[in-house]
């Protein structure tokens, strides 16, 4: 079998695994009905069926590898202490009193618009979009139940924002790895990314001030049962967050400040708070299960040479600087797609965009500011991706009823469209 045979045929798992679970849903009229780990277990059975390597032992160890990889395990670390400290600071009523302060310091109709702010704001400081959506998921679960509001809408604009600082924060990974692949520096890679993405939170602004408006004022909120200290627990995530601890330490930091106040306080028994944690724990389990069958698959798709065969086929034809800056965007596309981490897509494509970049005159800063912006555009709506994993979990809502609310993301992706498709020097540059 040819070699280009074969990567097309690595690919199939992931085709698979869309169709199962988008045709599946749709048969049954219900995206809740199909869960996404069947899916992924459909398409990693066949994945490790078709795998080149002889015999099923060693595709399935292939497969392990992929599941049990670095990467894999921490982002499993991170959810199952995310998960302890979301049930554990919602037993001993952080949510609540979080919720109720919010509503009684900003005007009902500027929650939306305020939420969004503050999200970027967060996630531009700490560089990291998962920690983002850890510390202020279960806020805006409470408010929406509060506001009587469809949680996965106000989900979704933690999700937006979260992404605002993933692409522009000189501490995020993706930024790192854009910079470094492409050879420009970040203040260059932040200025030309600026431009690009500032009118899309623009707009996203003006949608959620727009929605906010119809918002009536909420009246059923005790401005007397708010109690602050119930509160330190996410403040304090949020401030070591900002100062850039690592987010196991910051979420075990959590963990313990909401046990010390919620036991000190009366507001939770010892063996209650324990028992929540749990509780939390084993809340994380269907996303802990596809985090792994992801990267096991992921793995198997790559090793069949899937991305290299995507690779060659969306550089095979192209002309000019504009054809360049597409193929860039669509290479950062689809290796996202394959890999479901913007940070490894942009490492595995970043030295293929160097090189289309200085053939066709694309300046580096230009060329980083596209894998960047277009890896988050990704990232932000992929139903299997750790971002839409996490607040799903977190907020108990499908990540499918999220994606149509993401209104950030949507806005970045179609700022890239925009740029390479208008660009003025893309027409007759031909550089060999």
């Amino acid at each position: 079998m040819k070699n280009g045979q074969k990567g097309l045929i690595a690919l199939t798992p992931l085709i698979v695994m869309l169709v199962v679970f988008l045709v599946g849903s749709l048969i049954a009229g219900d995206f809740y009905r199909i869960p996404i780990s069947l899916a992924f277990l459909v398409a990693t059975i066949y994945a490790i069926l078709i795998a080149p390597e002889k015999g099923l032992a060693r595709n399935v160890e292939k497969f392990s590898q992929g599941a049990g990889s670095t990467r894999i395990l921490y982002m499993i670390w991170i959810f199952i202490l995310a998960g302890a400290f979301a049930t554990s600071a919602k037993a001993m009523g952080a949510v609540d009193a979080t919720v109720e302060l919010a509503l009684r310091a900003i005007p009902s109709r500027f929650v939306p618009a305020g939420i969004f702010l503050a999200t970027c704001f967060i996630s531009m400081s700490i560089g990291t979009s998962v920690g983002t959506i850890v510390a202020l998921t279960p806020v805006v679960t409470g408010l929406a139940v509060e506001m009587g509001v469809d949680t996965a809408w106000m989900v979704a604009i933690v999700v937006g924002g979260a992404f605002f600082g993933d692409n522009l924060s000189f501490i995020s990974d993706t930024t790192i790895a854009a910079t470094q692949t492409q050879g420009c520096a970040m203040r260059d890679k932040f200025r030309t990314n600026l431009r690009l993405v500032a009118p899309a939170a623009i707009i996203t602004l003006l949608v959620y001030i727009l929605y906010g408006s119809g918002f009536g004022e909420v009246t059923s909120v005790d401005s007397t049962s708010a109690d602050i200290v119930k509160v330190l627990p996410y403040a304090l995530v949020i401030i070591l967050a900002l100062v850039g601890v690592n987010v196991l330490i910051v979420l075990t930091c959590g963990i313990v400040a909401t046990g010390i106040i919620g036991v000190g306080v009366g507001e939770v028994a010892f063996f209650d708070f324990t028992a929540s944690m749990g509780e939390g724990m084993c809340s994380m389990g269907e996303l802990i299960i596809v985090t792994m069958l992801a990267g096991g698959l992921l793995e198997l798709v790559k090793a069949g040479g899937g991305l290299d065969y995507l690779i060659r086929g969306v550089t095979r034809n192209i002309r000019n600087r504009r054809g360049g800056e597409g193929a860039i965007a669509l290479l950062t596309m689809l290796s996202n797609v394959c890999t479901a981490n913007n940070t490894i897509a942009i490492l595995t494509i970043g030295d293929i965009a160097r090189d289309i970049s200085q053939k066709f005159g694309i300046s580096p800063r230009r060329s980083a500011s596209i894998i960047d912006t277009t890896s988050c555009f990704v990232q932000g709506v992929l139903p299997y991706g750790a971002q839409l994993l996490m607040a799903s979990g977190l907020a108990k809502v499908s990540p499918v009823a999220i994606i149509p609310h993401l209104y950030y993301p949507a806005c970045i992706g179609l700022m890239v469209a925009i740029s390479i498709i208008f660009n003025n020097k893309g027409i007759n540059h031909t550089k060999n």
